[in-house]
């Protein structure tokens, strides 16, 4: 697995791969995806969803936590408390990083309205700001992964 770095991101970015997408697809390499299936598979969570909701950075993570430790059957309710306990652990470690978990806060606009969009686009906040939010993304997921 290929370590995310700030310049990566950046690329990404700029070729249209959103945080959602760099974050997952880290994850996800870990469980023998493919890099092109888990672009597809996190492709619609980027931006908060479009919506300045939750950061896709976090929505990738989660979904990549969920890989690894989900339940995926009736009456898993020991495997389904590791997956909240992990998933709550990255919330916190994200949240106390960047102060919030929503797009919109962390990037200071929302990117669902069109006079922010101009703003995030002018000032390169994907390139400058997002792309650092999905590297400590990606470290954080590591740490949590790792962990016991």
């Amino acid at each position: 697995m290929k370590k995310v770095t700030e310049d990566y991101a950046t690329q990404c970015f700029q070729n249209g791969i959103d945080c959602s997408q760099i974050v997952f697809s880290y994850g996800a390499s870990q469980h023998g995806f493919e890099e092109k299936q888990a672009m597809k598979i996190a492709a619609p969570f980027g931006g908060g969803m479009w919506y300045g909701e939750t950061c896709g950075c976090v929505i990738g993570a989660l979904m990549a936590i969920g890989l690894q430790y989900g339940n995926d059957g009736f009456g898993q309710v020991d495997i389904k408390q590791k997956l909240l306990a992990k998933k709550t652990e990255f919330e916190a470690r994200f949240k106390e990083k960047h102060n919030s978990l929503i797009c919109r806060e962390i990037l200071g606009y929302d990117l669902s309205k069109e006079e922010d969009m101009k703003i995030i686009m002018d000032k390169g906040l994907f390139f400058t700001l997002c792309n650092k939010v999905a590297v400590s993304a990606c470290e954080i997921l590591d740490d949590v992964l790792k962990s016991e």
